[in-house]
Order: C-alpha cells, then sequence, then structure tokens
C-alpha cells in the first residue's frame, strides 16, 4: 500500500516576486556556486543507474535537469513559483518536464502518482520551504520504497542567516566562525529583491538534529552525509584560507526511504 499523510497548510511562498531577480543572479546554467560546488555534490549523493525518474522539489529555473540528461536520468522539477517553472520549461524543457505545485502538497498534484520516481532531491532548496515534515513526507511519497533522495543545503550548523559570520582574534591572528544561536529554529527574512526591491523569501534555519529526526519520522535512513567547503575562495590571508577550509558551506545528505507501511 502506498504511504498516505495529511499534509498542514504550507508556509511557503512561492518566489515570483523575486524570480526575474534571482533567475538573473542564478543564469540558466547555474551561479558559480551551483556549477562548482552544490550540483557536483548533489550528483555524488545519486545512485547513477541509467533511467532513473528524478524529481527535483524546489526546481527553480531547471539548473539541475541537463546534468541528469547527461546521467542518463530524466527530470521532472516541481516549484511554487509560475514565473521560475516558466524559465525552467524555456531554458531546459528538453531535458524534463515541470510543473508549477507545493512541494509539501504533492498528494494533491494530479499530474503525479505515489511511487513513481526512484530519486528525489532538494538542491538548495529546503531551506527555503516550511513545514519540513510535509515536504520530507511528500518525498516519501513520491518515491519507491528503497528509493534515494539526495539534499543539499548550506550547512545549518554553521550558515544561519543574519546569525552567523566571520570574526577576526587579533592577539592570536586567527579567523573564527561566530555563531549567535543555532538550536532555536527560525524563520528568517532576507533582504527584499526584485522590482523596487520590494520581494522577499525567507529562509528557515533548523538544528541538524531536527533534520534527522523529520527524516526518520517520514520514513528515511540516512545513508550518506558529506560537508563540502567553499573551494571557490583561493585569496585572502592565510588565516582566511584555513578558516574557509575548515567551516563547510554546504551539507549533503542522502537517505533511502524504507518499505512502505503495510
Amino acid at each position: 500500500m502506498s504511504r498516505k499523510f495529511t499534509a498542514p497548510r504550507s508556509s511557503s511562498t512561492s518566489w515570483d516576486a523575486v524570480a526575474d531577480w534571482y533567475a538573473g543572479w542564478v543564469g540558466p546554467d547555474g551561479s558559480k556556486y551551483h556549477r562548482t560546488l552544490a550540483i557536483p555534490l548533489l550528483l555524488s549523493l545519486l545512485d547513477g543507474q541509467d533511467d532513473m525518474q528524478v524529481a527535483d522539489l524546489g526546481c527553480g529555473p531547471g539548473i539541475l535537469a541537463p546534468h541528469i540528461a547527461r546521467a542518463g536520468g530524466r527530470l521532472t522539477g516541481i516549484d511554487l513559483s509560475p514565473k521560475l517553472i516558466a524559465l525552467a520549461r524555456r531554458h531546459h524543457g528538453q531535458h524534463g518536464r515541470f510543473l508549477v505545485g507545493d512541494v509539501t502538497r504533492l498528494t494533491a498534484m494530479p499530474a503525479l502518482k505515489p511511487a513513481s520516481f526512484d530519486v528525489a532531491t532538494f538542491l538548495l532548496s529546503l531551506q527555503d520551504i516550511d513545514p519540513l515534515a510535509a515536504a520530507l513526507k511528500s518525498a516519501a511519497w513520491l518515491i519507491k520504497p528503497g528509493g534515494r533522495l539526495a539534499i543539499v543545503m548550506l550547512h545549518p550548523c554553521f550558515r544561519i542567516p543574519r546569525q552567523s559570520g566571520w570574526g577576526w582574534d587579533e592577539k592570536r591572528a586567527l579567523q573564527y566562525r561566530r555563531l549567535d544561536t543555532y538550536l532555536s529554529q527560525l524563520a528568517v527574512p532576507m533582504q527584499a529583491y526584485g522590482g523596487q526591491r520590494q520581494g522577499t523569501t525567507r529562509s528557515y534555519h533548523r538544528p541538524l538534529g531536527v533534520y534527522a529526526a523529520a527524516l526518520k519520522d517520514a520514513g528515511f535512513i540516512i545513508s550518506d552525509i558529506r560537508e563540502v567547503t567553499d573551494s571557490t575562495i583561493t585569496a585572502g590571508t592565510k588565516a582566511a584560507r584555513r578558516a574557509v577550509g575548515e567551516f563547510p558551506l554546504f551539507l549533503g545528505l542522502a537517505a533511502h526511504r524504507v518499505a512502505a507501511d503495510k
């Protein structure tokens, strides 16, 4: 039997208001961070079998699609923003299909069927989606028993919007990572972007244990954890380069869906 759940009403919001700004910053092929760090990290978490059916949840402008196509798979991207989906179809429609939808309520989308995908991914999107539990249970509903979930996010232990940053210890000539909070779950309003800088988004900080518990509750078993530092930074002082190499920028998680409830 397929897993069933009742998702609460989503508090995530569409990125339509900032879609033009975001698409311009990212570009059709992804930003430098997407191309050099985030996408390679996500691909390393996947089983690279041919003909894999991949659901990219919170797909934005669809930049993952050509990479999945080159790996022999087929991508279906889902995002709440009609503008971003339109851009995904324009630039990457030949590599997959793109649907407007709420990834916390996938059961409400007639175009989707339970247990119909081998893989579900969140590429730098899960920290912008709420409720977390509903998003992960939607992913579990969508993929086959034994299927894989791959998540790449800003590292929640070290990269907390407006609550973390770099500091300098003059006495020790040491650059360090400063955290103002960690265990508190936060919905952080980000700065305004888009037309007349009126569009805003939210980033949701959750400690690592909250992600682990939500994955377990959704029926996933974590199978791989990878941490990636910002290798794009090569300039600066010796202390700065050392600090950047010690504190990861991205966290990658792979998990497998356990067998459906009987």
